[in-house]
């Protein structure tokens, strides 16, 4: 084979990996945009809402706005615009979502990860993802045409519509995230883990308890905290369930008011650029900042208990 043939056969090769290579860093390039955006795009909408209420912060008095329950914003003599009341709800609708919905949803990954097979698998997985597929406002109709009349009927509740109603609907709705992260969670344990315990004697259940828990506590936190995350920031099912008073709830069957509600309930009929508008945008800004802090702890405990 003469020289010229060599390189005749040597340059289509060359051609086609100068083209693999500059694909691999298109793709890169892309990637990495995509990546970055998602931290403009946040960073955008954390500066557009900061913007909007930015002129209506140095004119509050913040610990009265943190700390008193005194929600009077349309007042014409004494305007007061206490938020406490609604964090208070807020932080106690999720916080009691979380506890019918965080072991309900890992329980119910073990079971289709762990115990389930066949059509009992399939059936579940479906009827997880039809739940997640119901919109909000539906949930809220439930909470108020259904749930309403049942926690009167079987509970000593004078009104339906309170803190129960709300965190029900939340703790269903955040239920198939919780399952779905939990479930990726627990099959990533390698099956040597399930085999060497199945070795030494371990039943399924201390297998559960002793060896996934332990192997998938990363996942399983980051569903949790997801499940928080998509309670805390939901809107149309807390504002038609729990009686949208402005109210620290001093048990469960009490009405509340989240932060979320208040924005979507009120919003609306307020004039562009008043006090009332810019306030509502500082509830935004509040609301961010709490589920940040939220994100920042999750965080924390992931990398502490990777550590561990």
């Amino acid at each position: 084979m003469t020289a010229s043939q060599t390189d005749n056969l040597k340059r289509p090769r060359m051609a086609r990996s100068m083209a693999a290579i500059l694909g691999e860093r298109t793709i890169e390039l892309i990637i990495r945009i995509c990546g970055v955006s998602a931290i403009v795009f946040v960073f955008g909408i954390f500066l557009f809402v900061l913007r909007e209420g930015a002129p209506l912060i140095g004119k509050l008095d913040w610990t009265k706005v943190l700390f008193s329950q005194e929600w009077y914003p349309t007042s014409k003599g004494n305007v007061r615009y206490g938020v406490g009341a609604l964090i208070v709800g807020t932080l106690s609708v999720t916080g009691l979502a979380m506890l019918f919905a965080v072991p309900f949803g890992i329980g119910a990954a073990v079971f289709v990860s762990e115990f389930s097979t066949g059509k009992v698998k399939e059936t579940l997985k479906i009827v997880i993802e039809m739940l997640a597929a119901i919109p909000s406002i539906v949930w809220g109709f439930i909470g108020l045409s259904v749930m309403n009349r049942l926690i009167q009927q079987y509970l000593p509740a004078p009104v339906g519509l309170n803190l129960l109603n709300g965190a029900i609907l939340l703790a269903l709705m955040s239920v198939p995230i919780i399952v779905s992260i939990g479930e990726d969670a627990l099959k990533a344990v390698p099956d040597s883990y399930r085999e060497a315990a199945m070795a030494m004697g371990a039943t399924r259940w201390q297998t559960v308890y002793r060896v996934l828990f332990p192997a998938a506590r990363n996942g399983l936190l980051a569903a949790a905290l997801l499940g928080v995350g998509r309670a805390i920031g939901e809107t149309m099912a807390v504002l038609m369930a729990t009686g949208h008073a402005v109210n620290i709830p001093k048990s469960i069957f009490d009405p509340i008011r989240t932060l979320t509600a208040t924005i979507a309930a009120e919003l609306g009929e307020t004039a562009v650029g008043s006090d009332h508008y810019r306030m509502l945008f500082l509830i935004g800004v509040l609301l961010f900042s709490i589920t940040f802090v939220v994100n920042l702890l999750a965080d924390l405990a992931v990398r502490g208990v990777r550590k561990q």
